[in-house]
């Protein structure tokens, strides 16, 4: 296994999860990281991605201000802070490693990805 997300939970809207992704040092070496997720009878959409260096980032614009994507190269993590949950933001939630050191919104930019973790948010 070279990508593993952990986080995810049950939680009241309004809360926050902070969702982990540890990656194996020849996954994250060099790789853009994002996240996705997917909620039942949906397809997979983009959440947030990171550059290798961090020194970038995108959100979608249904996250962006309540969500933060960081990483620590050094521990070959990347996480996803998630704040003022919303029901709307229910969905497994996938870390992916870039086919280069961007980041980019379409999956299949992504060649590395992880199994997935449930976040569900009750209103």
């Amino acid at each position: 296994v070279q990508l593993q997300a952990f986080g995810g939970g049950l939680v009241q809207a309004g809360g926050s999860l902070r969702l982990s992704c540890a990656a194996s040092k020849r996954t994250f070496s060099n790789n853009g990281m994002g996240w996705f997720r997917q909620a039942p009878g949906k397809e997979r959409e983009f959440v947030s991605a990171i550059t290798w260096s961090g020194g970038a980032t995108d959100y979608a614009d249904s996250v962006k201000g309540r969500f933060t994507i960081t990483r620590d190269n050094a521990k070959n993590t990347v996480w996803l802070q998630m704040n003022s949950l919303k029901p709307e933001d229910t969905g497994v939630y996938y870390c992916a490693a870039a086919r280069s050191s961007a980041y980019y919104r379409h999956a299949r930019s992504y060649n590395y990805w992880g199994q997935g973790t449930q976040v569900t948010v009750s209103s």
